[in-house]
């Protein structure tokens, strides 16, 4: 992680950007990765561990009808998340992530290892939705990875 996070760094520097994490089922590894990182404050505005459903509306501003009619862990409540985070935050980019670590709370239709993101680079919001495999940890730090990977690879694109 150590790699991406020096990558993402160095482009949200470069572009004077801040970052803003909104967090379900990993539980702010992001965050802990990109602080791990000596100099984080420069480019590391602020995160949000919206675990339960009542955090997600009060904290980010996640409409409750979106839960109730999709999940919370759906592309649409991800795409709040993001766009949440940097609405009560100072950065331009902003990650979300929830999902189902497990070992339990998996459903047919959203089985253990289903991982929605959001990303928020400005008032463009993008989703995604993976699948990973293993126990409740190997989840959350492909998670924590494949956020990571893609936020370089999106400002990259910018």
């Amino acid at each position: 992680m150590q790699h991406e996070c020096g990558l993402l760094a160095n482009l949200l520097l470069e572009k004077a950007w801040l970052l803003s994490t909104a967090e379900s089922c990993t539980g702010g590894l992001i965050a802990a990765a990109c602080t791990d990182l000596a100099g984080s404050s420069n480019w590391f505005e602020r995160g949000f561990v919206t675990y339960s459903n009542a955090a997600k509306i009060e904290l980010l501003g996640v409409d409750a009808a979106l839960i109730e009619a999709h999940g919370a862990v759906s592309e649409p409540v991800a795409h709040a998340m993001a766009a949440g985070a940097l609405q009560h935050s100072h950065a331009q980019v902003a990650v979300a992530v929830t999902g189902v670590a497990g070992p339990g709370g998996g459903s047919a239709s959203k089985p253990v290892g289903t991982v929605c993101f959001g990303f928020a680079l400005g008032a463009q919001v993008s989703t995604e939705v993976q699948h990973f495999e293993g126990d409740r940890s190997a989840v959350r730090q492909a998670a924590v990875h494949h956020a990571l990977t893609r936020l370089v690879t999106l400002i990259q694109a910018t």
